[in-house]
C-alpha cells in the first residue's frame, strides 16, 4: 500500500512539476509580447497566440491578467529569446530555445548541461538545417470537427493533420503560420495550442541504453529556469 501511495505521490508532484513549467514558460511568452505590441490582445496578434496557449494549458484567467500587467510595467524584466545548438550523446542534435534577461548566464547554463551529461555545445546552424520550422496547432477530438472542416484547413495552409485519441494535430509550413492562425481565429476554432516548432527532418534510432543517456541531458535542459523548449531527433 505504501509504494502505491508513493508512486501516486510521485506522479502528482511531477504534474504540479510540469504545470509550474508550463506557466513560468507562457508567461515569459506573454512578458515577451506585450513588450513587443502592447497589452491589447485586440491590436497585439502575438499576445493573443501567448493568452489562448495560457488557457489551453488551463492557466487561470487572474495569472493570465497579472502577467500582463507586469509585463505593462517599466519595473518587468526584458526576456531576449535565443536560440542554442548542439548534440546530445551518441551524437543525437538538439536545439535549445530559451527566453532570458540574461543570456551571458543562460549560454554557460546551457553549455555546462551539455558538458555535465555526456553533450557538446555546436555553433549556429550546426544543427537546424536537420530540422524544419513548422506551425504546430493542436485540438482536442471534440472541438473540431474533422470530417466537415478537413477541407477548409488544408486550404488554410493545412501540410499534415494527425489524428490521436486525445488530440488532433495540425501542421503548417513556417511562412502559413500566421494565415492559419487568422483562420482559426476567424472561425471561431479552439486550438489547445499554436506553436512554432522545429520538426527533425528524420529521426535517430538508439537502444534503450543510449536513448537513456541522450534522455538524461534532455530532462537536464527543460528543468532549467531560461528554457522554453528542447528539440531533438531522438526516435
Amino acid at each position: 500500500m505504501g509504494r502505491i501511495f508513493e508512486k501516486r505521490k510521485h506522479k502528482m508532484f511531477a504534474r504540479f512539476d510540469r504545470m509550474a513549467k508550463a506557466f513560468t514558460r507562457i508567461g515569459k511568452e506573454i512578458s515577451i509580447a506585450v513588450k513587443q505590441g502592447g497589452p491589447n490582445p485586440d491590436y497585439n496578434p502575438k499576445l493573443r497566440l501567448a493568452i489562448q496557449n495560457a488557457k489551453g494549458a488551463n492557466m487561470p484567467k487572474d495569472r493570465i491578467e497579472a502577467a500582463i500587467r507586469r509585463a505593462s510595467s517599466k519595473e518587468e524584466k526584458d526576456y531576449q529569446e535565443v536560440v542554442y545548438e548542439g548534440y546530445a550523446p551518441h551524437g543525437v542534435p538538439v536545439i535549445v530555445e530559451c527566453a532570458t534577461d540574461n543570456p551571458t548566464r543562460t549560454v554557460a547554463n546551457v553549455r555546462l548541461h551539455f558538458s555535465k551529461n555526456g553533450g557538446s555545445m555546436g555553433t549556429s546552424g550546426s544543427v537546424t538545417f536537420l530540422f524544419e520550422r513548422k506551425g504546430v496547432f493542436k485540438f482536442d477530438p471534440d472541438k473540431l470537427n474533422l470530417e466537415e472542416l478537413e477541407l477548409d484547413l488544408i486550404d488554410a495552409g493545412a501540410e499534415d493533420i494527425e489524428v490521436d485519441e486525445d488530440v488532433i494535430t495540425v501542421y503548417t509550413k513556417f511562412v502559413d503560420f500566421g494565415n492559419f492562425q487568422k483562420f482559426i481565429e476567424a472561425r471561431g476554432l479552439d486550438a489547445r495550442s499554436s506553436e512554432l516548432q522545429y520538426i527533425p527532418n528524420t529521426t535517430t534510432a538508439l537502444p534503450e541504453d543510449q536513448q537513456d543517456d541522450v534522455l538524461k541531458l534532455i530532462e537536464a535542459l527543460e528543468g532549467d529556469d531560461d528554457v522554453q523548449a528542447v528539440y531533438h531527433t531522438l526516435q
